[in-house]
C-alpha cells in the first residue's frame, strides 16, 4: 500500500511541508502491515514506529487507510530533519482482532498508538458469525486479555499516547468498566449513519485543549460529525478525576443532549494540556470528502472493495448536511478530536528521538501544534 502526501491546514497552520506525487511517499514515511509475527520489521533507531491497531477483522472499510494518511500527514513537518539525518516516521499496522497480532508495550519502539474502527459486537465472545450485531463476523476473542494489558501499560505510561476510534473506544470503554454498548433499536432509530451533530461537553469548553475550539462554537457547543456505529456508549458509575466526558450524542439535530457517551478522555499528558489517552465513538478520519473519494476509487482498482461498497460509502458521507459548510466543519472536528492530538504526539516522539540520538530537531516541537490552534482561524 502507498500513501501520498496531501496538505492539510490546523487552524490555518500549514500542517505539510511538501507536495508528494500522488502514490509517492516523499521520504518521511514508510507504512508495514502486520499479519503474523515475521511481518514485523526489526525496530530502527533512524524510525520512530506508530502502531495502528487495526480493529477492521478484514471488514472493507476508508477507517484504517485515512488513519494511515493521518500519521503520514503528521509527519510530512519532517522534510528538512528527514533530509539532513535520515530521522523518519513509520506507521506499522497490526491485525489485532483476525489473526491476533499486537505491538508490544510502551517503553521500547512504541509511544504512540492509534486504534481503527471496525463492525460487529464490542465484545468478541458475541460475534458468532449468525446474530445481527455481530455483522457476519466470527471472531477469536483470544486477543482482547492481551489488548486489555496493552491498554493497562499505556495508561501507566506518562510518556505514550493513544487516540482510539469508533471500535476501539468502545473495546476501551469495556476496558475501563466506564461505559457499556448498547444496541442502538428502533426508538433510536436503529444504526446512526451518515453527518450528523454531537455537543461537547461542559468539561470540555474548560479543557486547556478542547477550548480552543469550544470557544468557537456557538454557545451550544455542536459540532458536525461523520457517524456510523451500532452501538451507543452508556456510562456506567462516573467518571474518576483524570477521565473526562468530551462528547454527546444530540437527539437529533438540534435535540437535547442524549445519555450516549461520544467523546472521552482516560488520561492527560505530563503538562496538563493534550489528551494523552482519548477516544471518540465517530470517524474524525473520515474528512476531507475529495480525499475518501480517491482512496475509494483506489480500493476498487485494486480490488479489496465491490463497486456497489463504494458507492454506499460515498453517499453516507453526503446523506446529511450537505451545505456547503460541511467539509469545513468536519475538518473543525478532525482538527480537535484526531489531527491535532495526534500530530503532537507523533511530534514529540520525533523531537525525543533525534535528541536522544544527539541530532538537533531544528524548529520542530509538539508545542507549536498548541499555539498553532489559538489563533482558531477556521470559522466553525
Amino acid at each position: 500500500m502507498a500513501f501520498a502526501c496531501t496538505h492539510k491546514r490546523l487552524h490555518g497552520a500549514q500542517f505539510c511541508a511538501t507536495d508528494c506525487p500522488a502514490q509517492a511517499p516523499c521520504g518521511v514515511f514508510d507504512y508495514v502491515r502486520v499479519e503474523k509475527p515475521e511481518d514485523l520489521p526489526a525496530a530502527d533507531p533512524l524510525r520512530v514506529d506508530v502502531a495502528i491497531l487495526d480493529m477492521n477483522h478484514g471488514w472493507p472499510n476508508l477507517g484504517h487507510d485515512s488513519l494511515v494518511h493521518a500519521v503520514l500527514e503528521a509527519s510530512c513537518d519532517l522534510v528538512e530533519l528527514t533530509a539532513r539525518s535520515g530521522l523518519q516516521v513509520r506507521a506499522i499496522s497490526f491485525d489485532v482482532r483476525r489473526n491476533g497480532q499486537l505491538p508490544e508495550p510502551p517503553g521500547g519502539r512504541f509511544a504512540v498508538y492509534v486504534g481503527t474502527g471496525g463492525p460487529g459486537h464490542l465484545d468478541p465472545a458475541r460475534n458468532d458469525g449468525v446474530a445481527e450485531c455481530a455483522q457476519g463476523i466470527r471472531e477469536n476473542p483470544a486477543w482482547e486479555p492481551k489488548a486489555f494489558a496493552l491498554f493497562d501499560a499505556i495508561l501507566a505510561d506518562e510518556r505514550a499516547a493513544l487516540i482510539a476510534v469508533c471500535h476501539t473506544f468502545g473495546v476501551m470503554c469495556r476496558w475501563s468498566g466506564l461505559a457499556r454498548p448498547a444496541l442502538r433499536g428502533p426508538e433510536k432509530g436503529g444504526k446512526s449513519t451518515g453527518i450528523l451533530e454531537n455537543l461537547f461537553s461542559e468539561q470540555a469548553a474548560r479543557h486547556p485543549w478542547f477550548r480552543l475550539f469550544t470557544e468557537q462554537l456557538a454557545a451550544d457547543r455542536r459540532t458536525r460529525v461523520v457517524d456510523n456505529r451500532l452501538f451507543d456508549l452508556l456510562p456506567t458509575d462516573g467518571f474518576g478525576p483524570r477521565q473526562v466526558p468530551i462528547g454527546w450524542e444530540t437527539r437529533g439535530v438540534g435535540g437535547p443532549r442524549g445519555d450516549a457517551l461520544t467523546m472521552l478522555e482516560f488520561a492527560r499528558d505530563a503538562n496538563g494540556v493534550m489528551p494523552r489517552v482519548f477516544g471518540v465513538n465517530h470517524h474524525p478520519e473520515i474528512v476531507d470528502r475529495g480525499r475518501q473519494a480517491m482512496l475509494l476509487e483506489q480500493k476498487v482498482a485494486r480490488g479489496e472493495v465491490e463497486r456497489g461498497w463504494a458507492d454506499e460509502r460515498r453517499e453516507i458521507l453526503t446523506r446529511t448536511y450537505p451545505d456547503e459548510n460541511s467539509d469545513q466543519r468536519l475538518q473543525f472536528t478532525s482538527d480537535a478530536t484526531l489531527l491535532g492530538p495526534l500530530r503532537f504526539h507523533v511530534h514529540r516522539q520525533v523531537r525525543l528521538r533525534a535528541e536522544s540520538l544527539g541530532i538537533d530537531p531544528g524548529p520542530l516541537h509538539e508545542d507549536a501544534v498548541i499555539e498553532a490552534a489559538r489563533p482558531a482561524a477556521v470559522s466553525a
